[in-house]
């Protein structure tokens, strides 16, 4: 298995905080302004450091000893982008995404891509409406805040190919309708390596649309003891509260929105 390139991120409270101390307004170089921004209010920069902690720390009750990348996959739902998990089979892959949608009161839908899934499974169909002598439009699963796509490579490119609208646009057209997305708006896709039968390549642009690309790994000793003690008998998955709203998840991608790192 290939491993993906290592992305360090510093955590997101201090870089809230970097904003917050750096009040200017402007970058100004020989009375010429280069960048413009509005860097938003104190209390909506702790407001956001102390929900995003909340979140991550209520996924890491469910995933033992990854929080940093739970920290990522926190840190591109708020920055309004996409994840691709790529691993092994048994390492928490599912179970991450779904311990994320589960902490925030969104709504969440999960495509199981196997070879017979068609793109109309998706982005949903125009059904014929015998009472009404009209078509009607079913929306598929994509029309969710959280989607989550598992072994998204076991699917045909055709299938794979639905996503590239909804994932870039946030839009989805049938029949020659272009129908919005709900906001927030997340894609978490998750496949098992290549070598592994019946899996076909993502092609670039679909490649192209994922904000990040992990490799959870499995989990050292002593976490692997810890995950036995407490998911023995009881799943704390079952247990998972919701932490945070869609709206609070909006707000929290504008905050991000408006700040800048060099």
């Amino acid at each position: 298995m290939t491993e993906a390139s290592t992305v360090t991120a510093r955590p997101p409270r201090c870089l809230v905080h970097c904003a917050h101390l750096h009040r200017a307004d402007r970058l100004q170089h020989g009375g010429e302004t280069l960048l413009t921004t509005t860097i938003p209010a104190p209390e909506r920069i702790d407001r956001f450091a102390d929900l995003f902690e909340t979140i991550v720390s209520n996924v890491e009750t469910v995933i033992q000893g990854k929080r940093e990348i739970i920290e990522l996959v926190a840190m591109s739902l708020m920055a309004e982008g996409h994840v691709l998990i790529e691993d092994v089979p048994g390492v928490g892959k599912t179970l991450l995404a779904k311990s994320l949608a589960r902490s925030l009161d969104c709504r969440f839908h999960r495509v199981q891509f196997t070879p017979d899934l068609l793109p109309s499974d998706i982005t949903g169909v125009s059904i014929w409406d015998r009472a009404k002598t009209e078509f009607v439009f079913k929306p598929g699963a994509i029309f969710a805040n959280i989607v989550l796509g598992d072994e998204i490579n076991r699917a045909g490119p055709k299938t794979q190919a639905a996503l590239l609208e909804a994932m870039e646009e946030l839009q989805v057209t049938v029949d020659g309708v272009t129908r919005p997305l709900p906001p927030p708006f997340m894609v978490i896709a998750t496949q098992n390596p290549l070598e592994h039968e019946g899996t076909y390549p993502l092609p670039e642009s679909q490649l192209d649309r994922f904000m990040m690309r992990l490799v959870v790994g499995y989990p050292t000793h002593s976490k692997e003891i810890q995950i036995l003690e407490t998911h023995g008998t009881h799943s704390s998955f079952d247990d998972l509260k919701p932490m945070a709203t869609a709206e609070d998840v909006r707000e929290m991608g504008e905050i991000a929105r408006n700040i800048h790192v060099a």
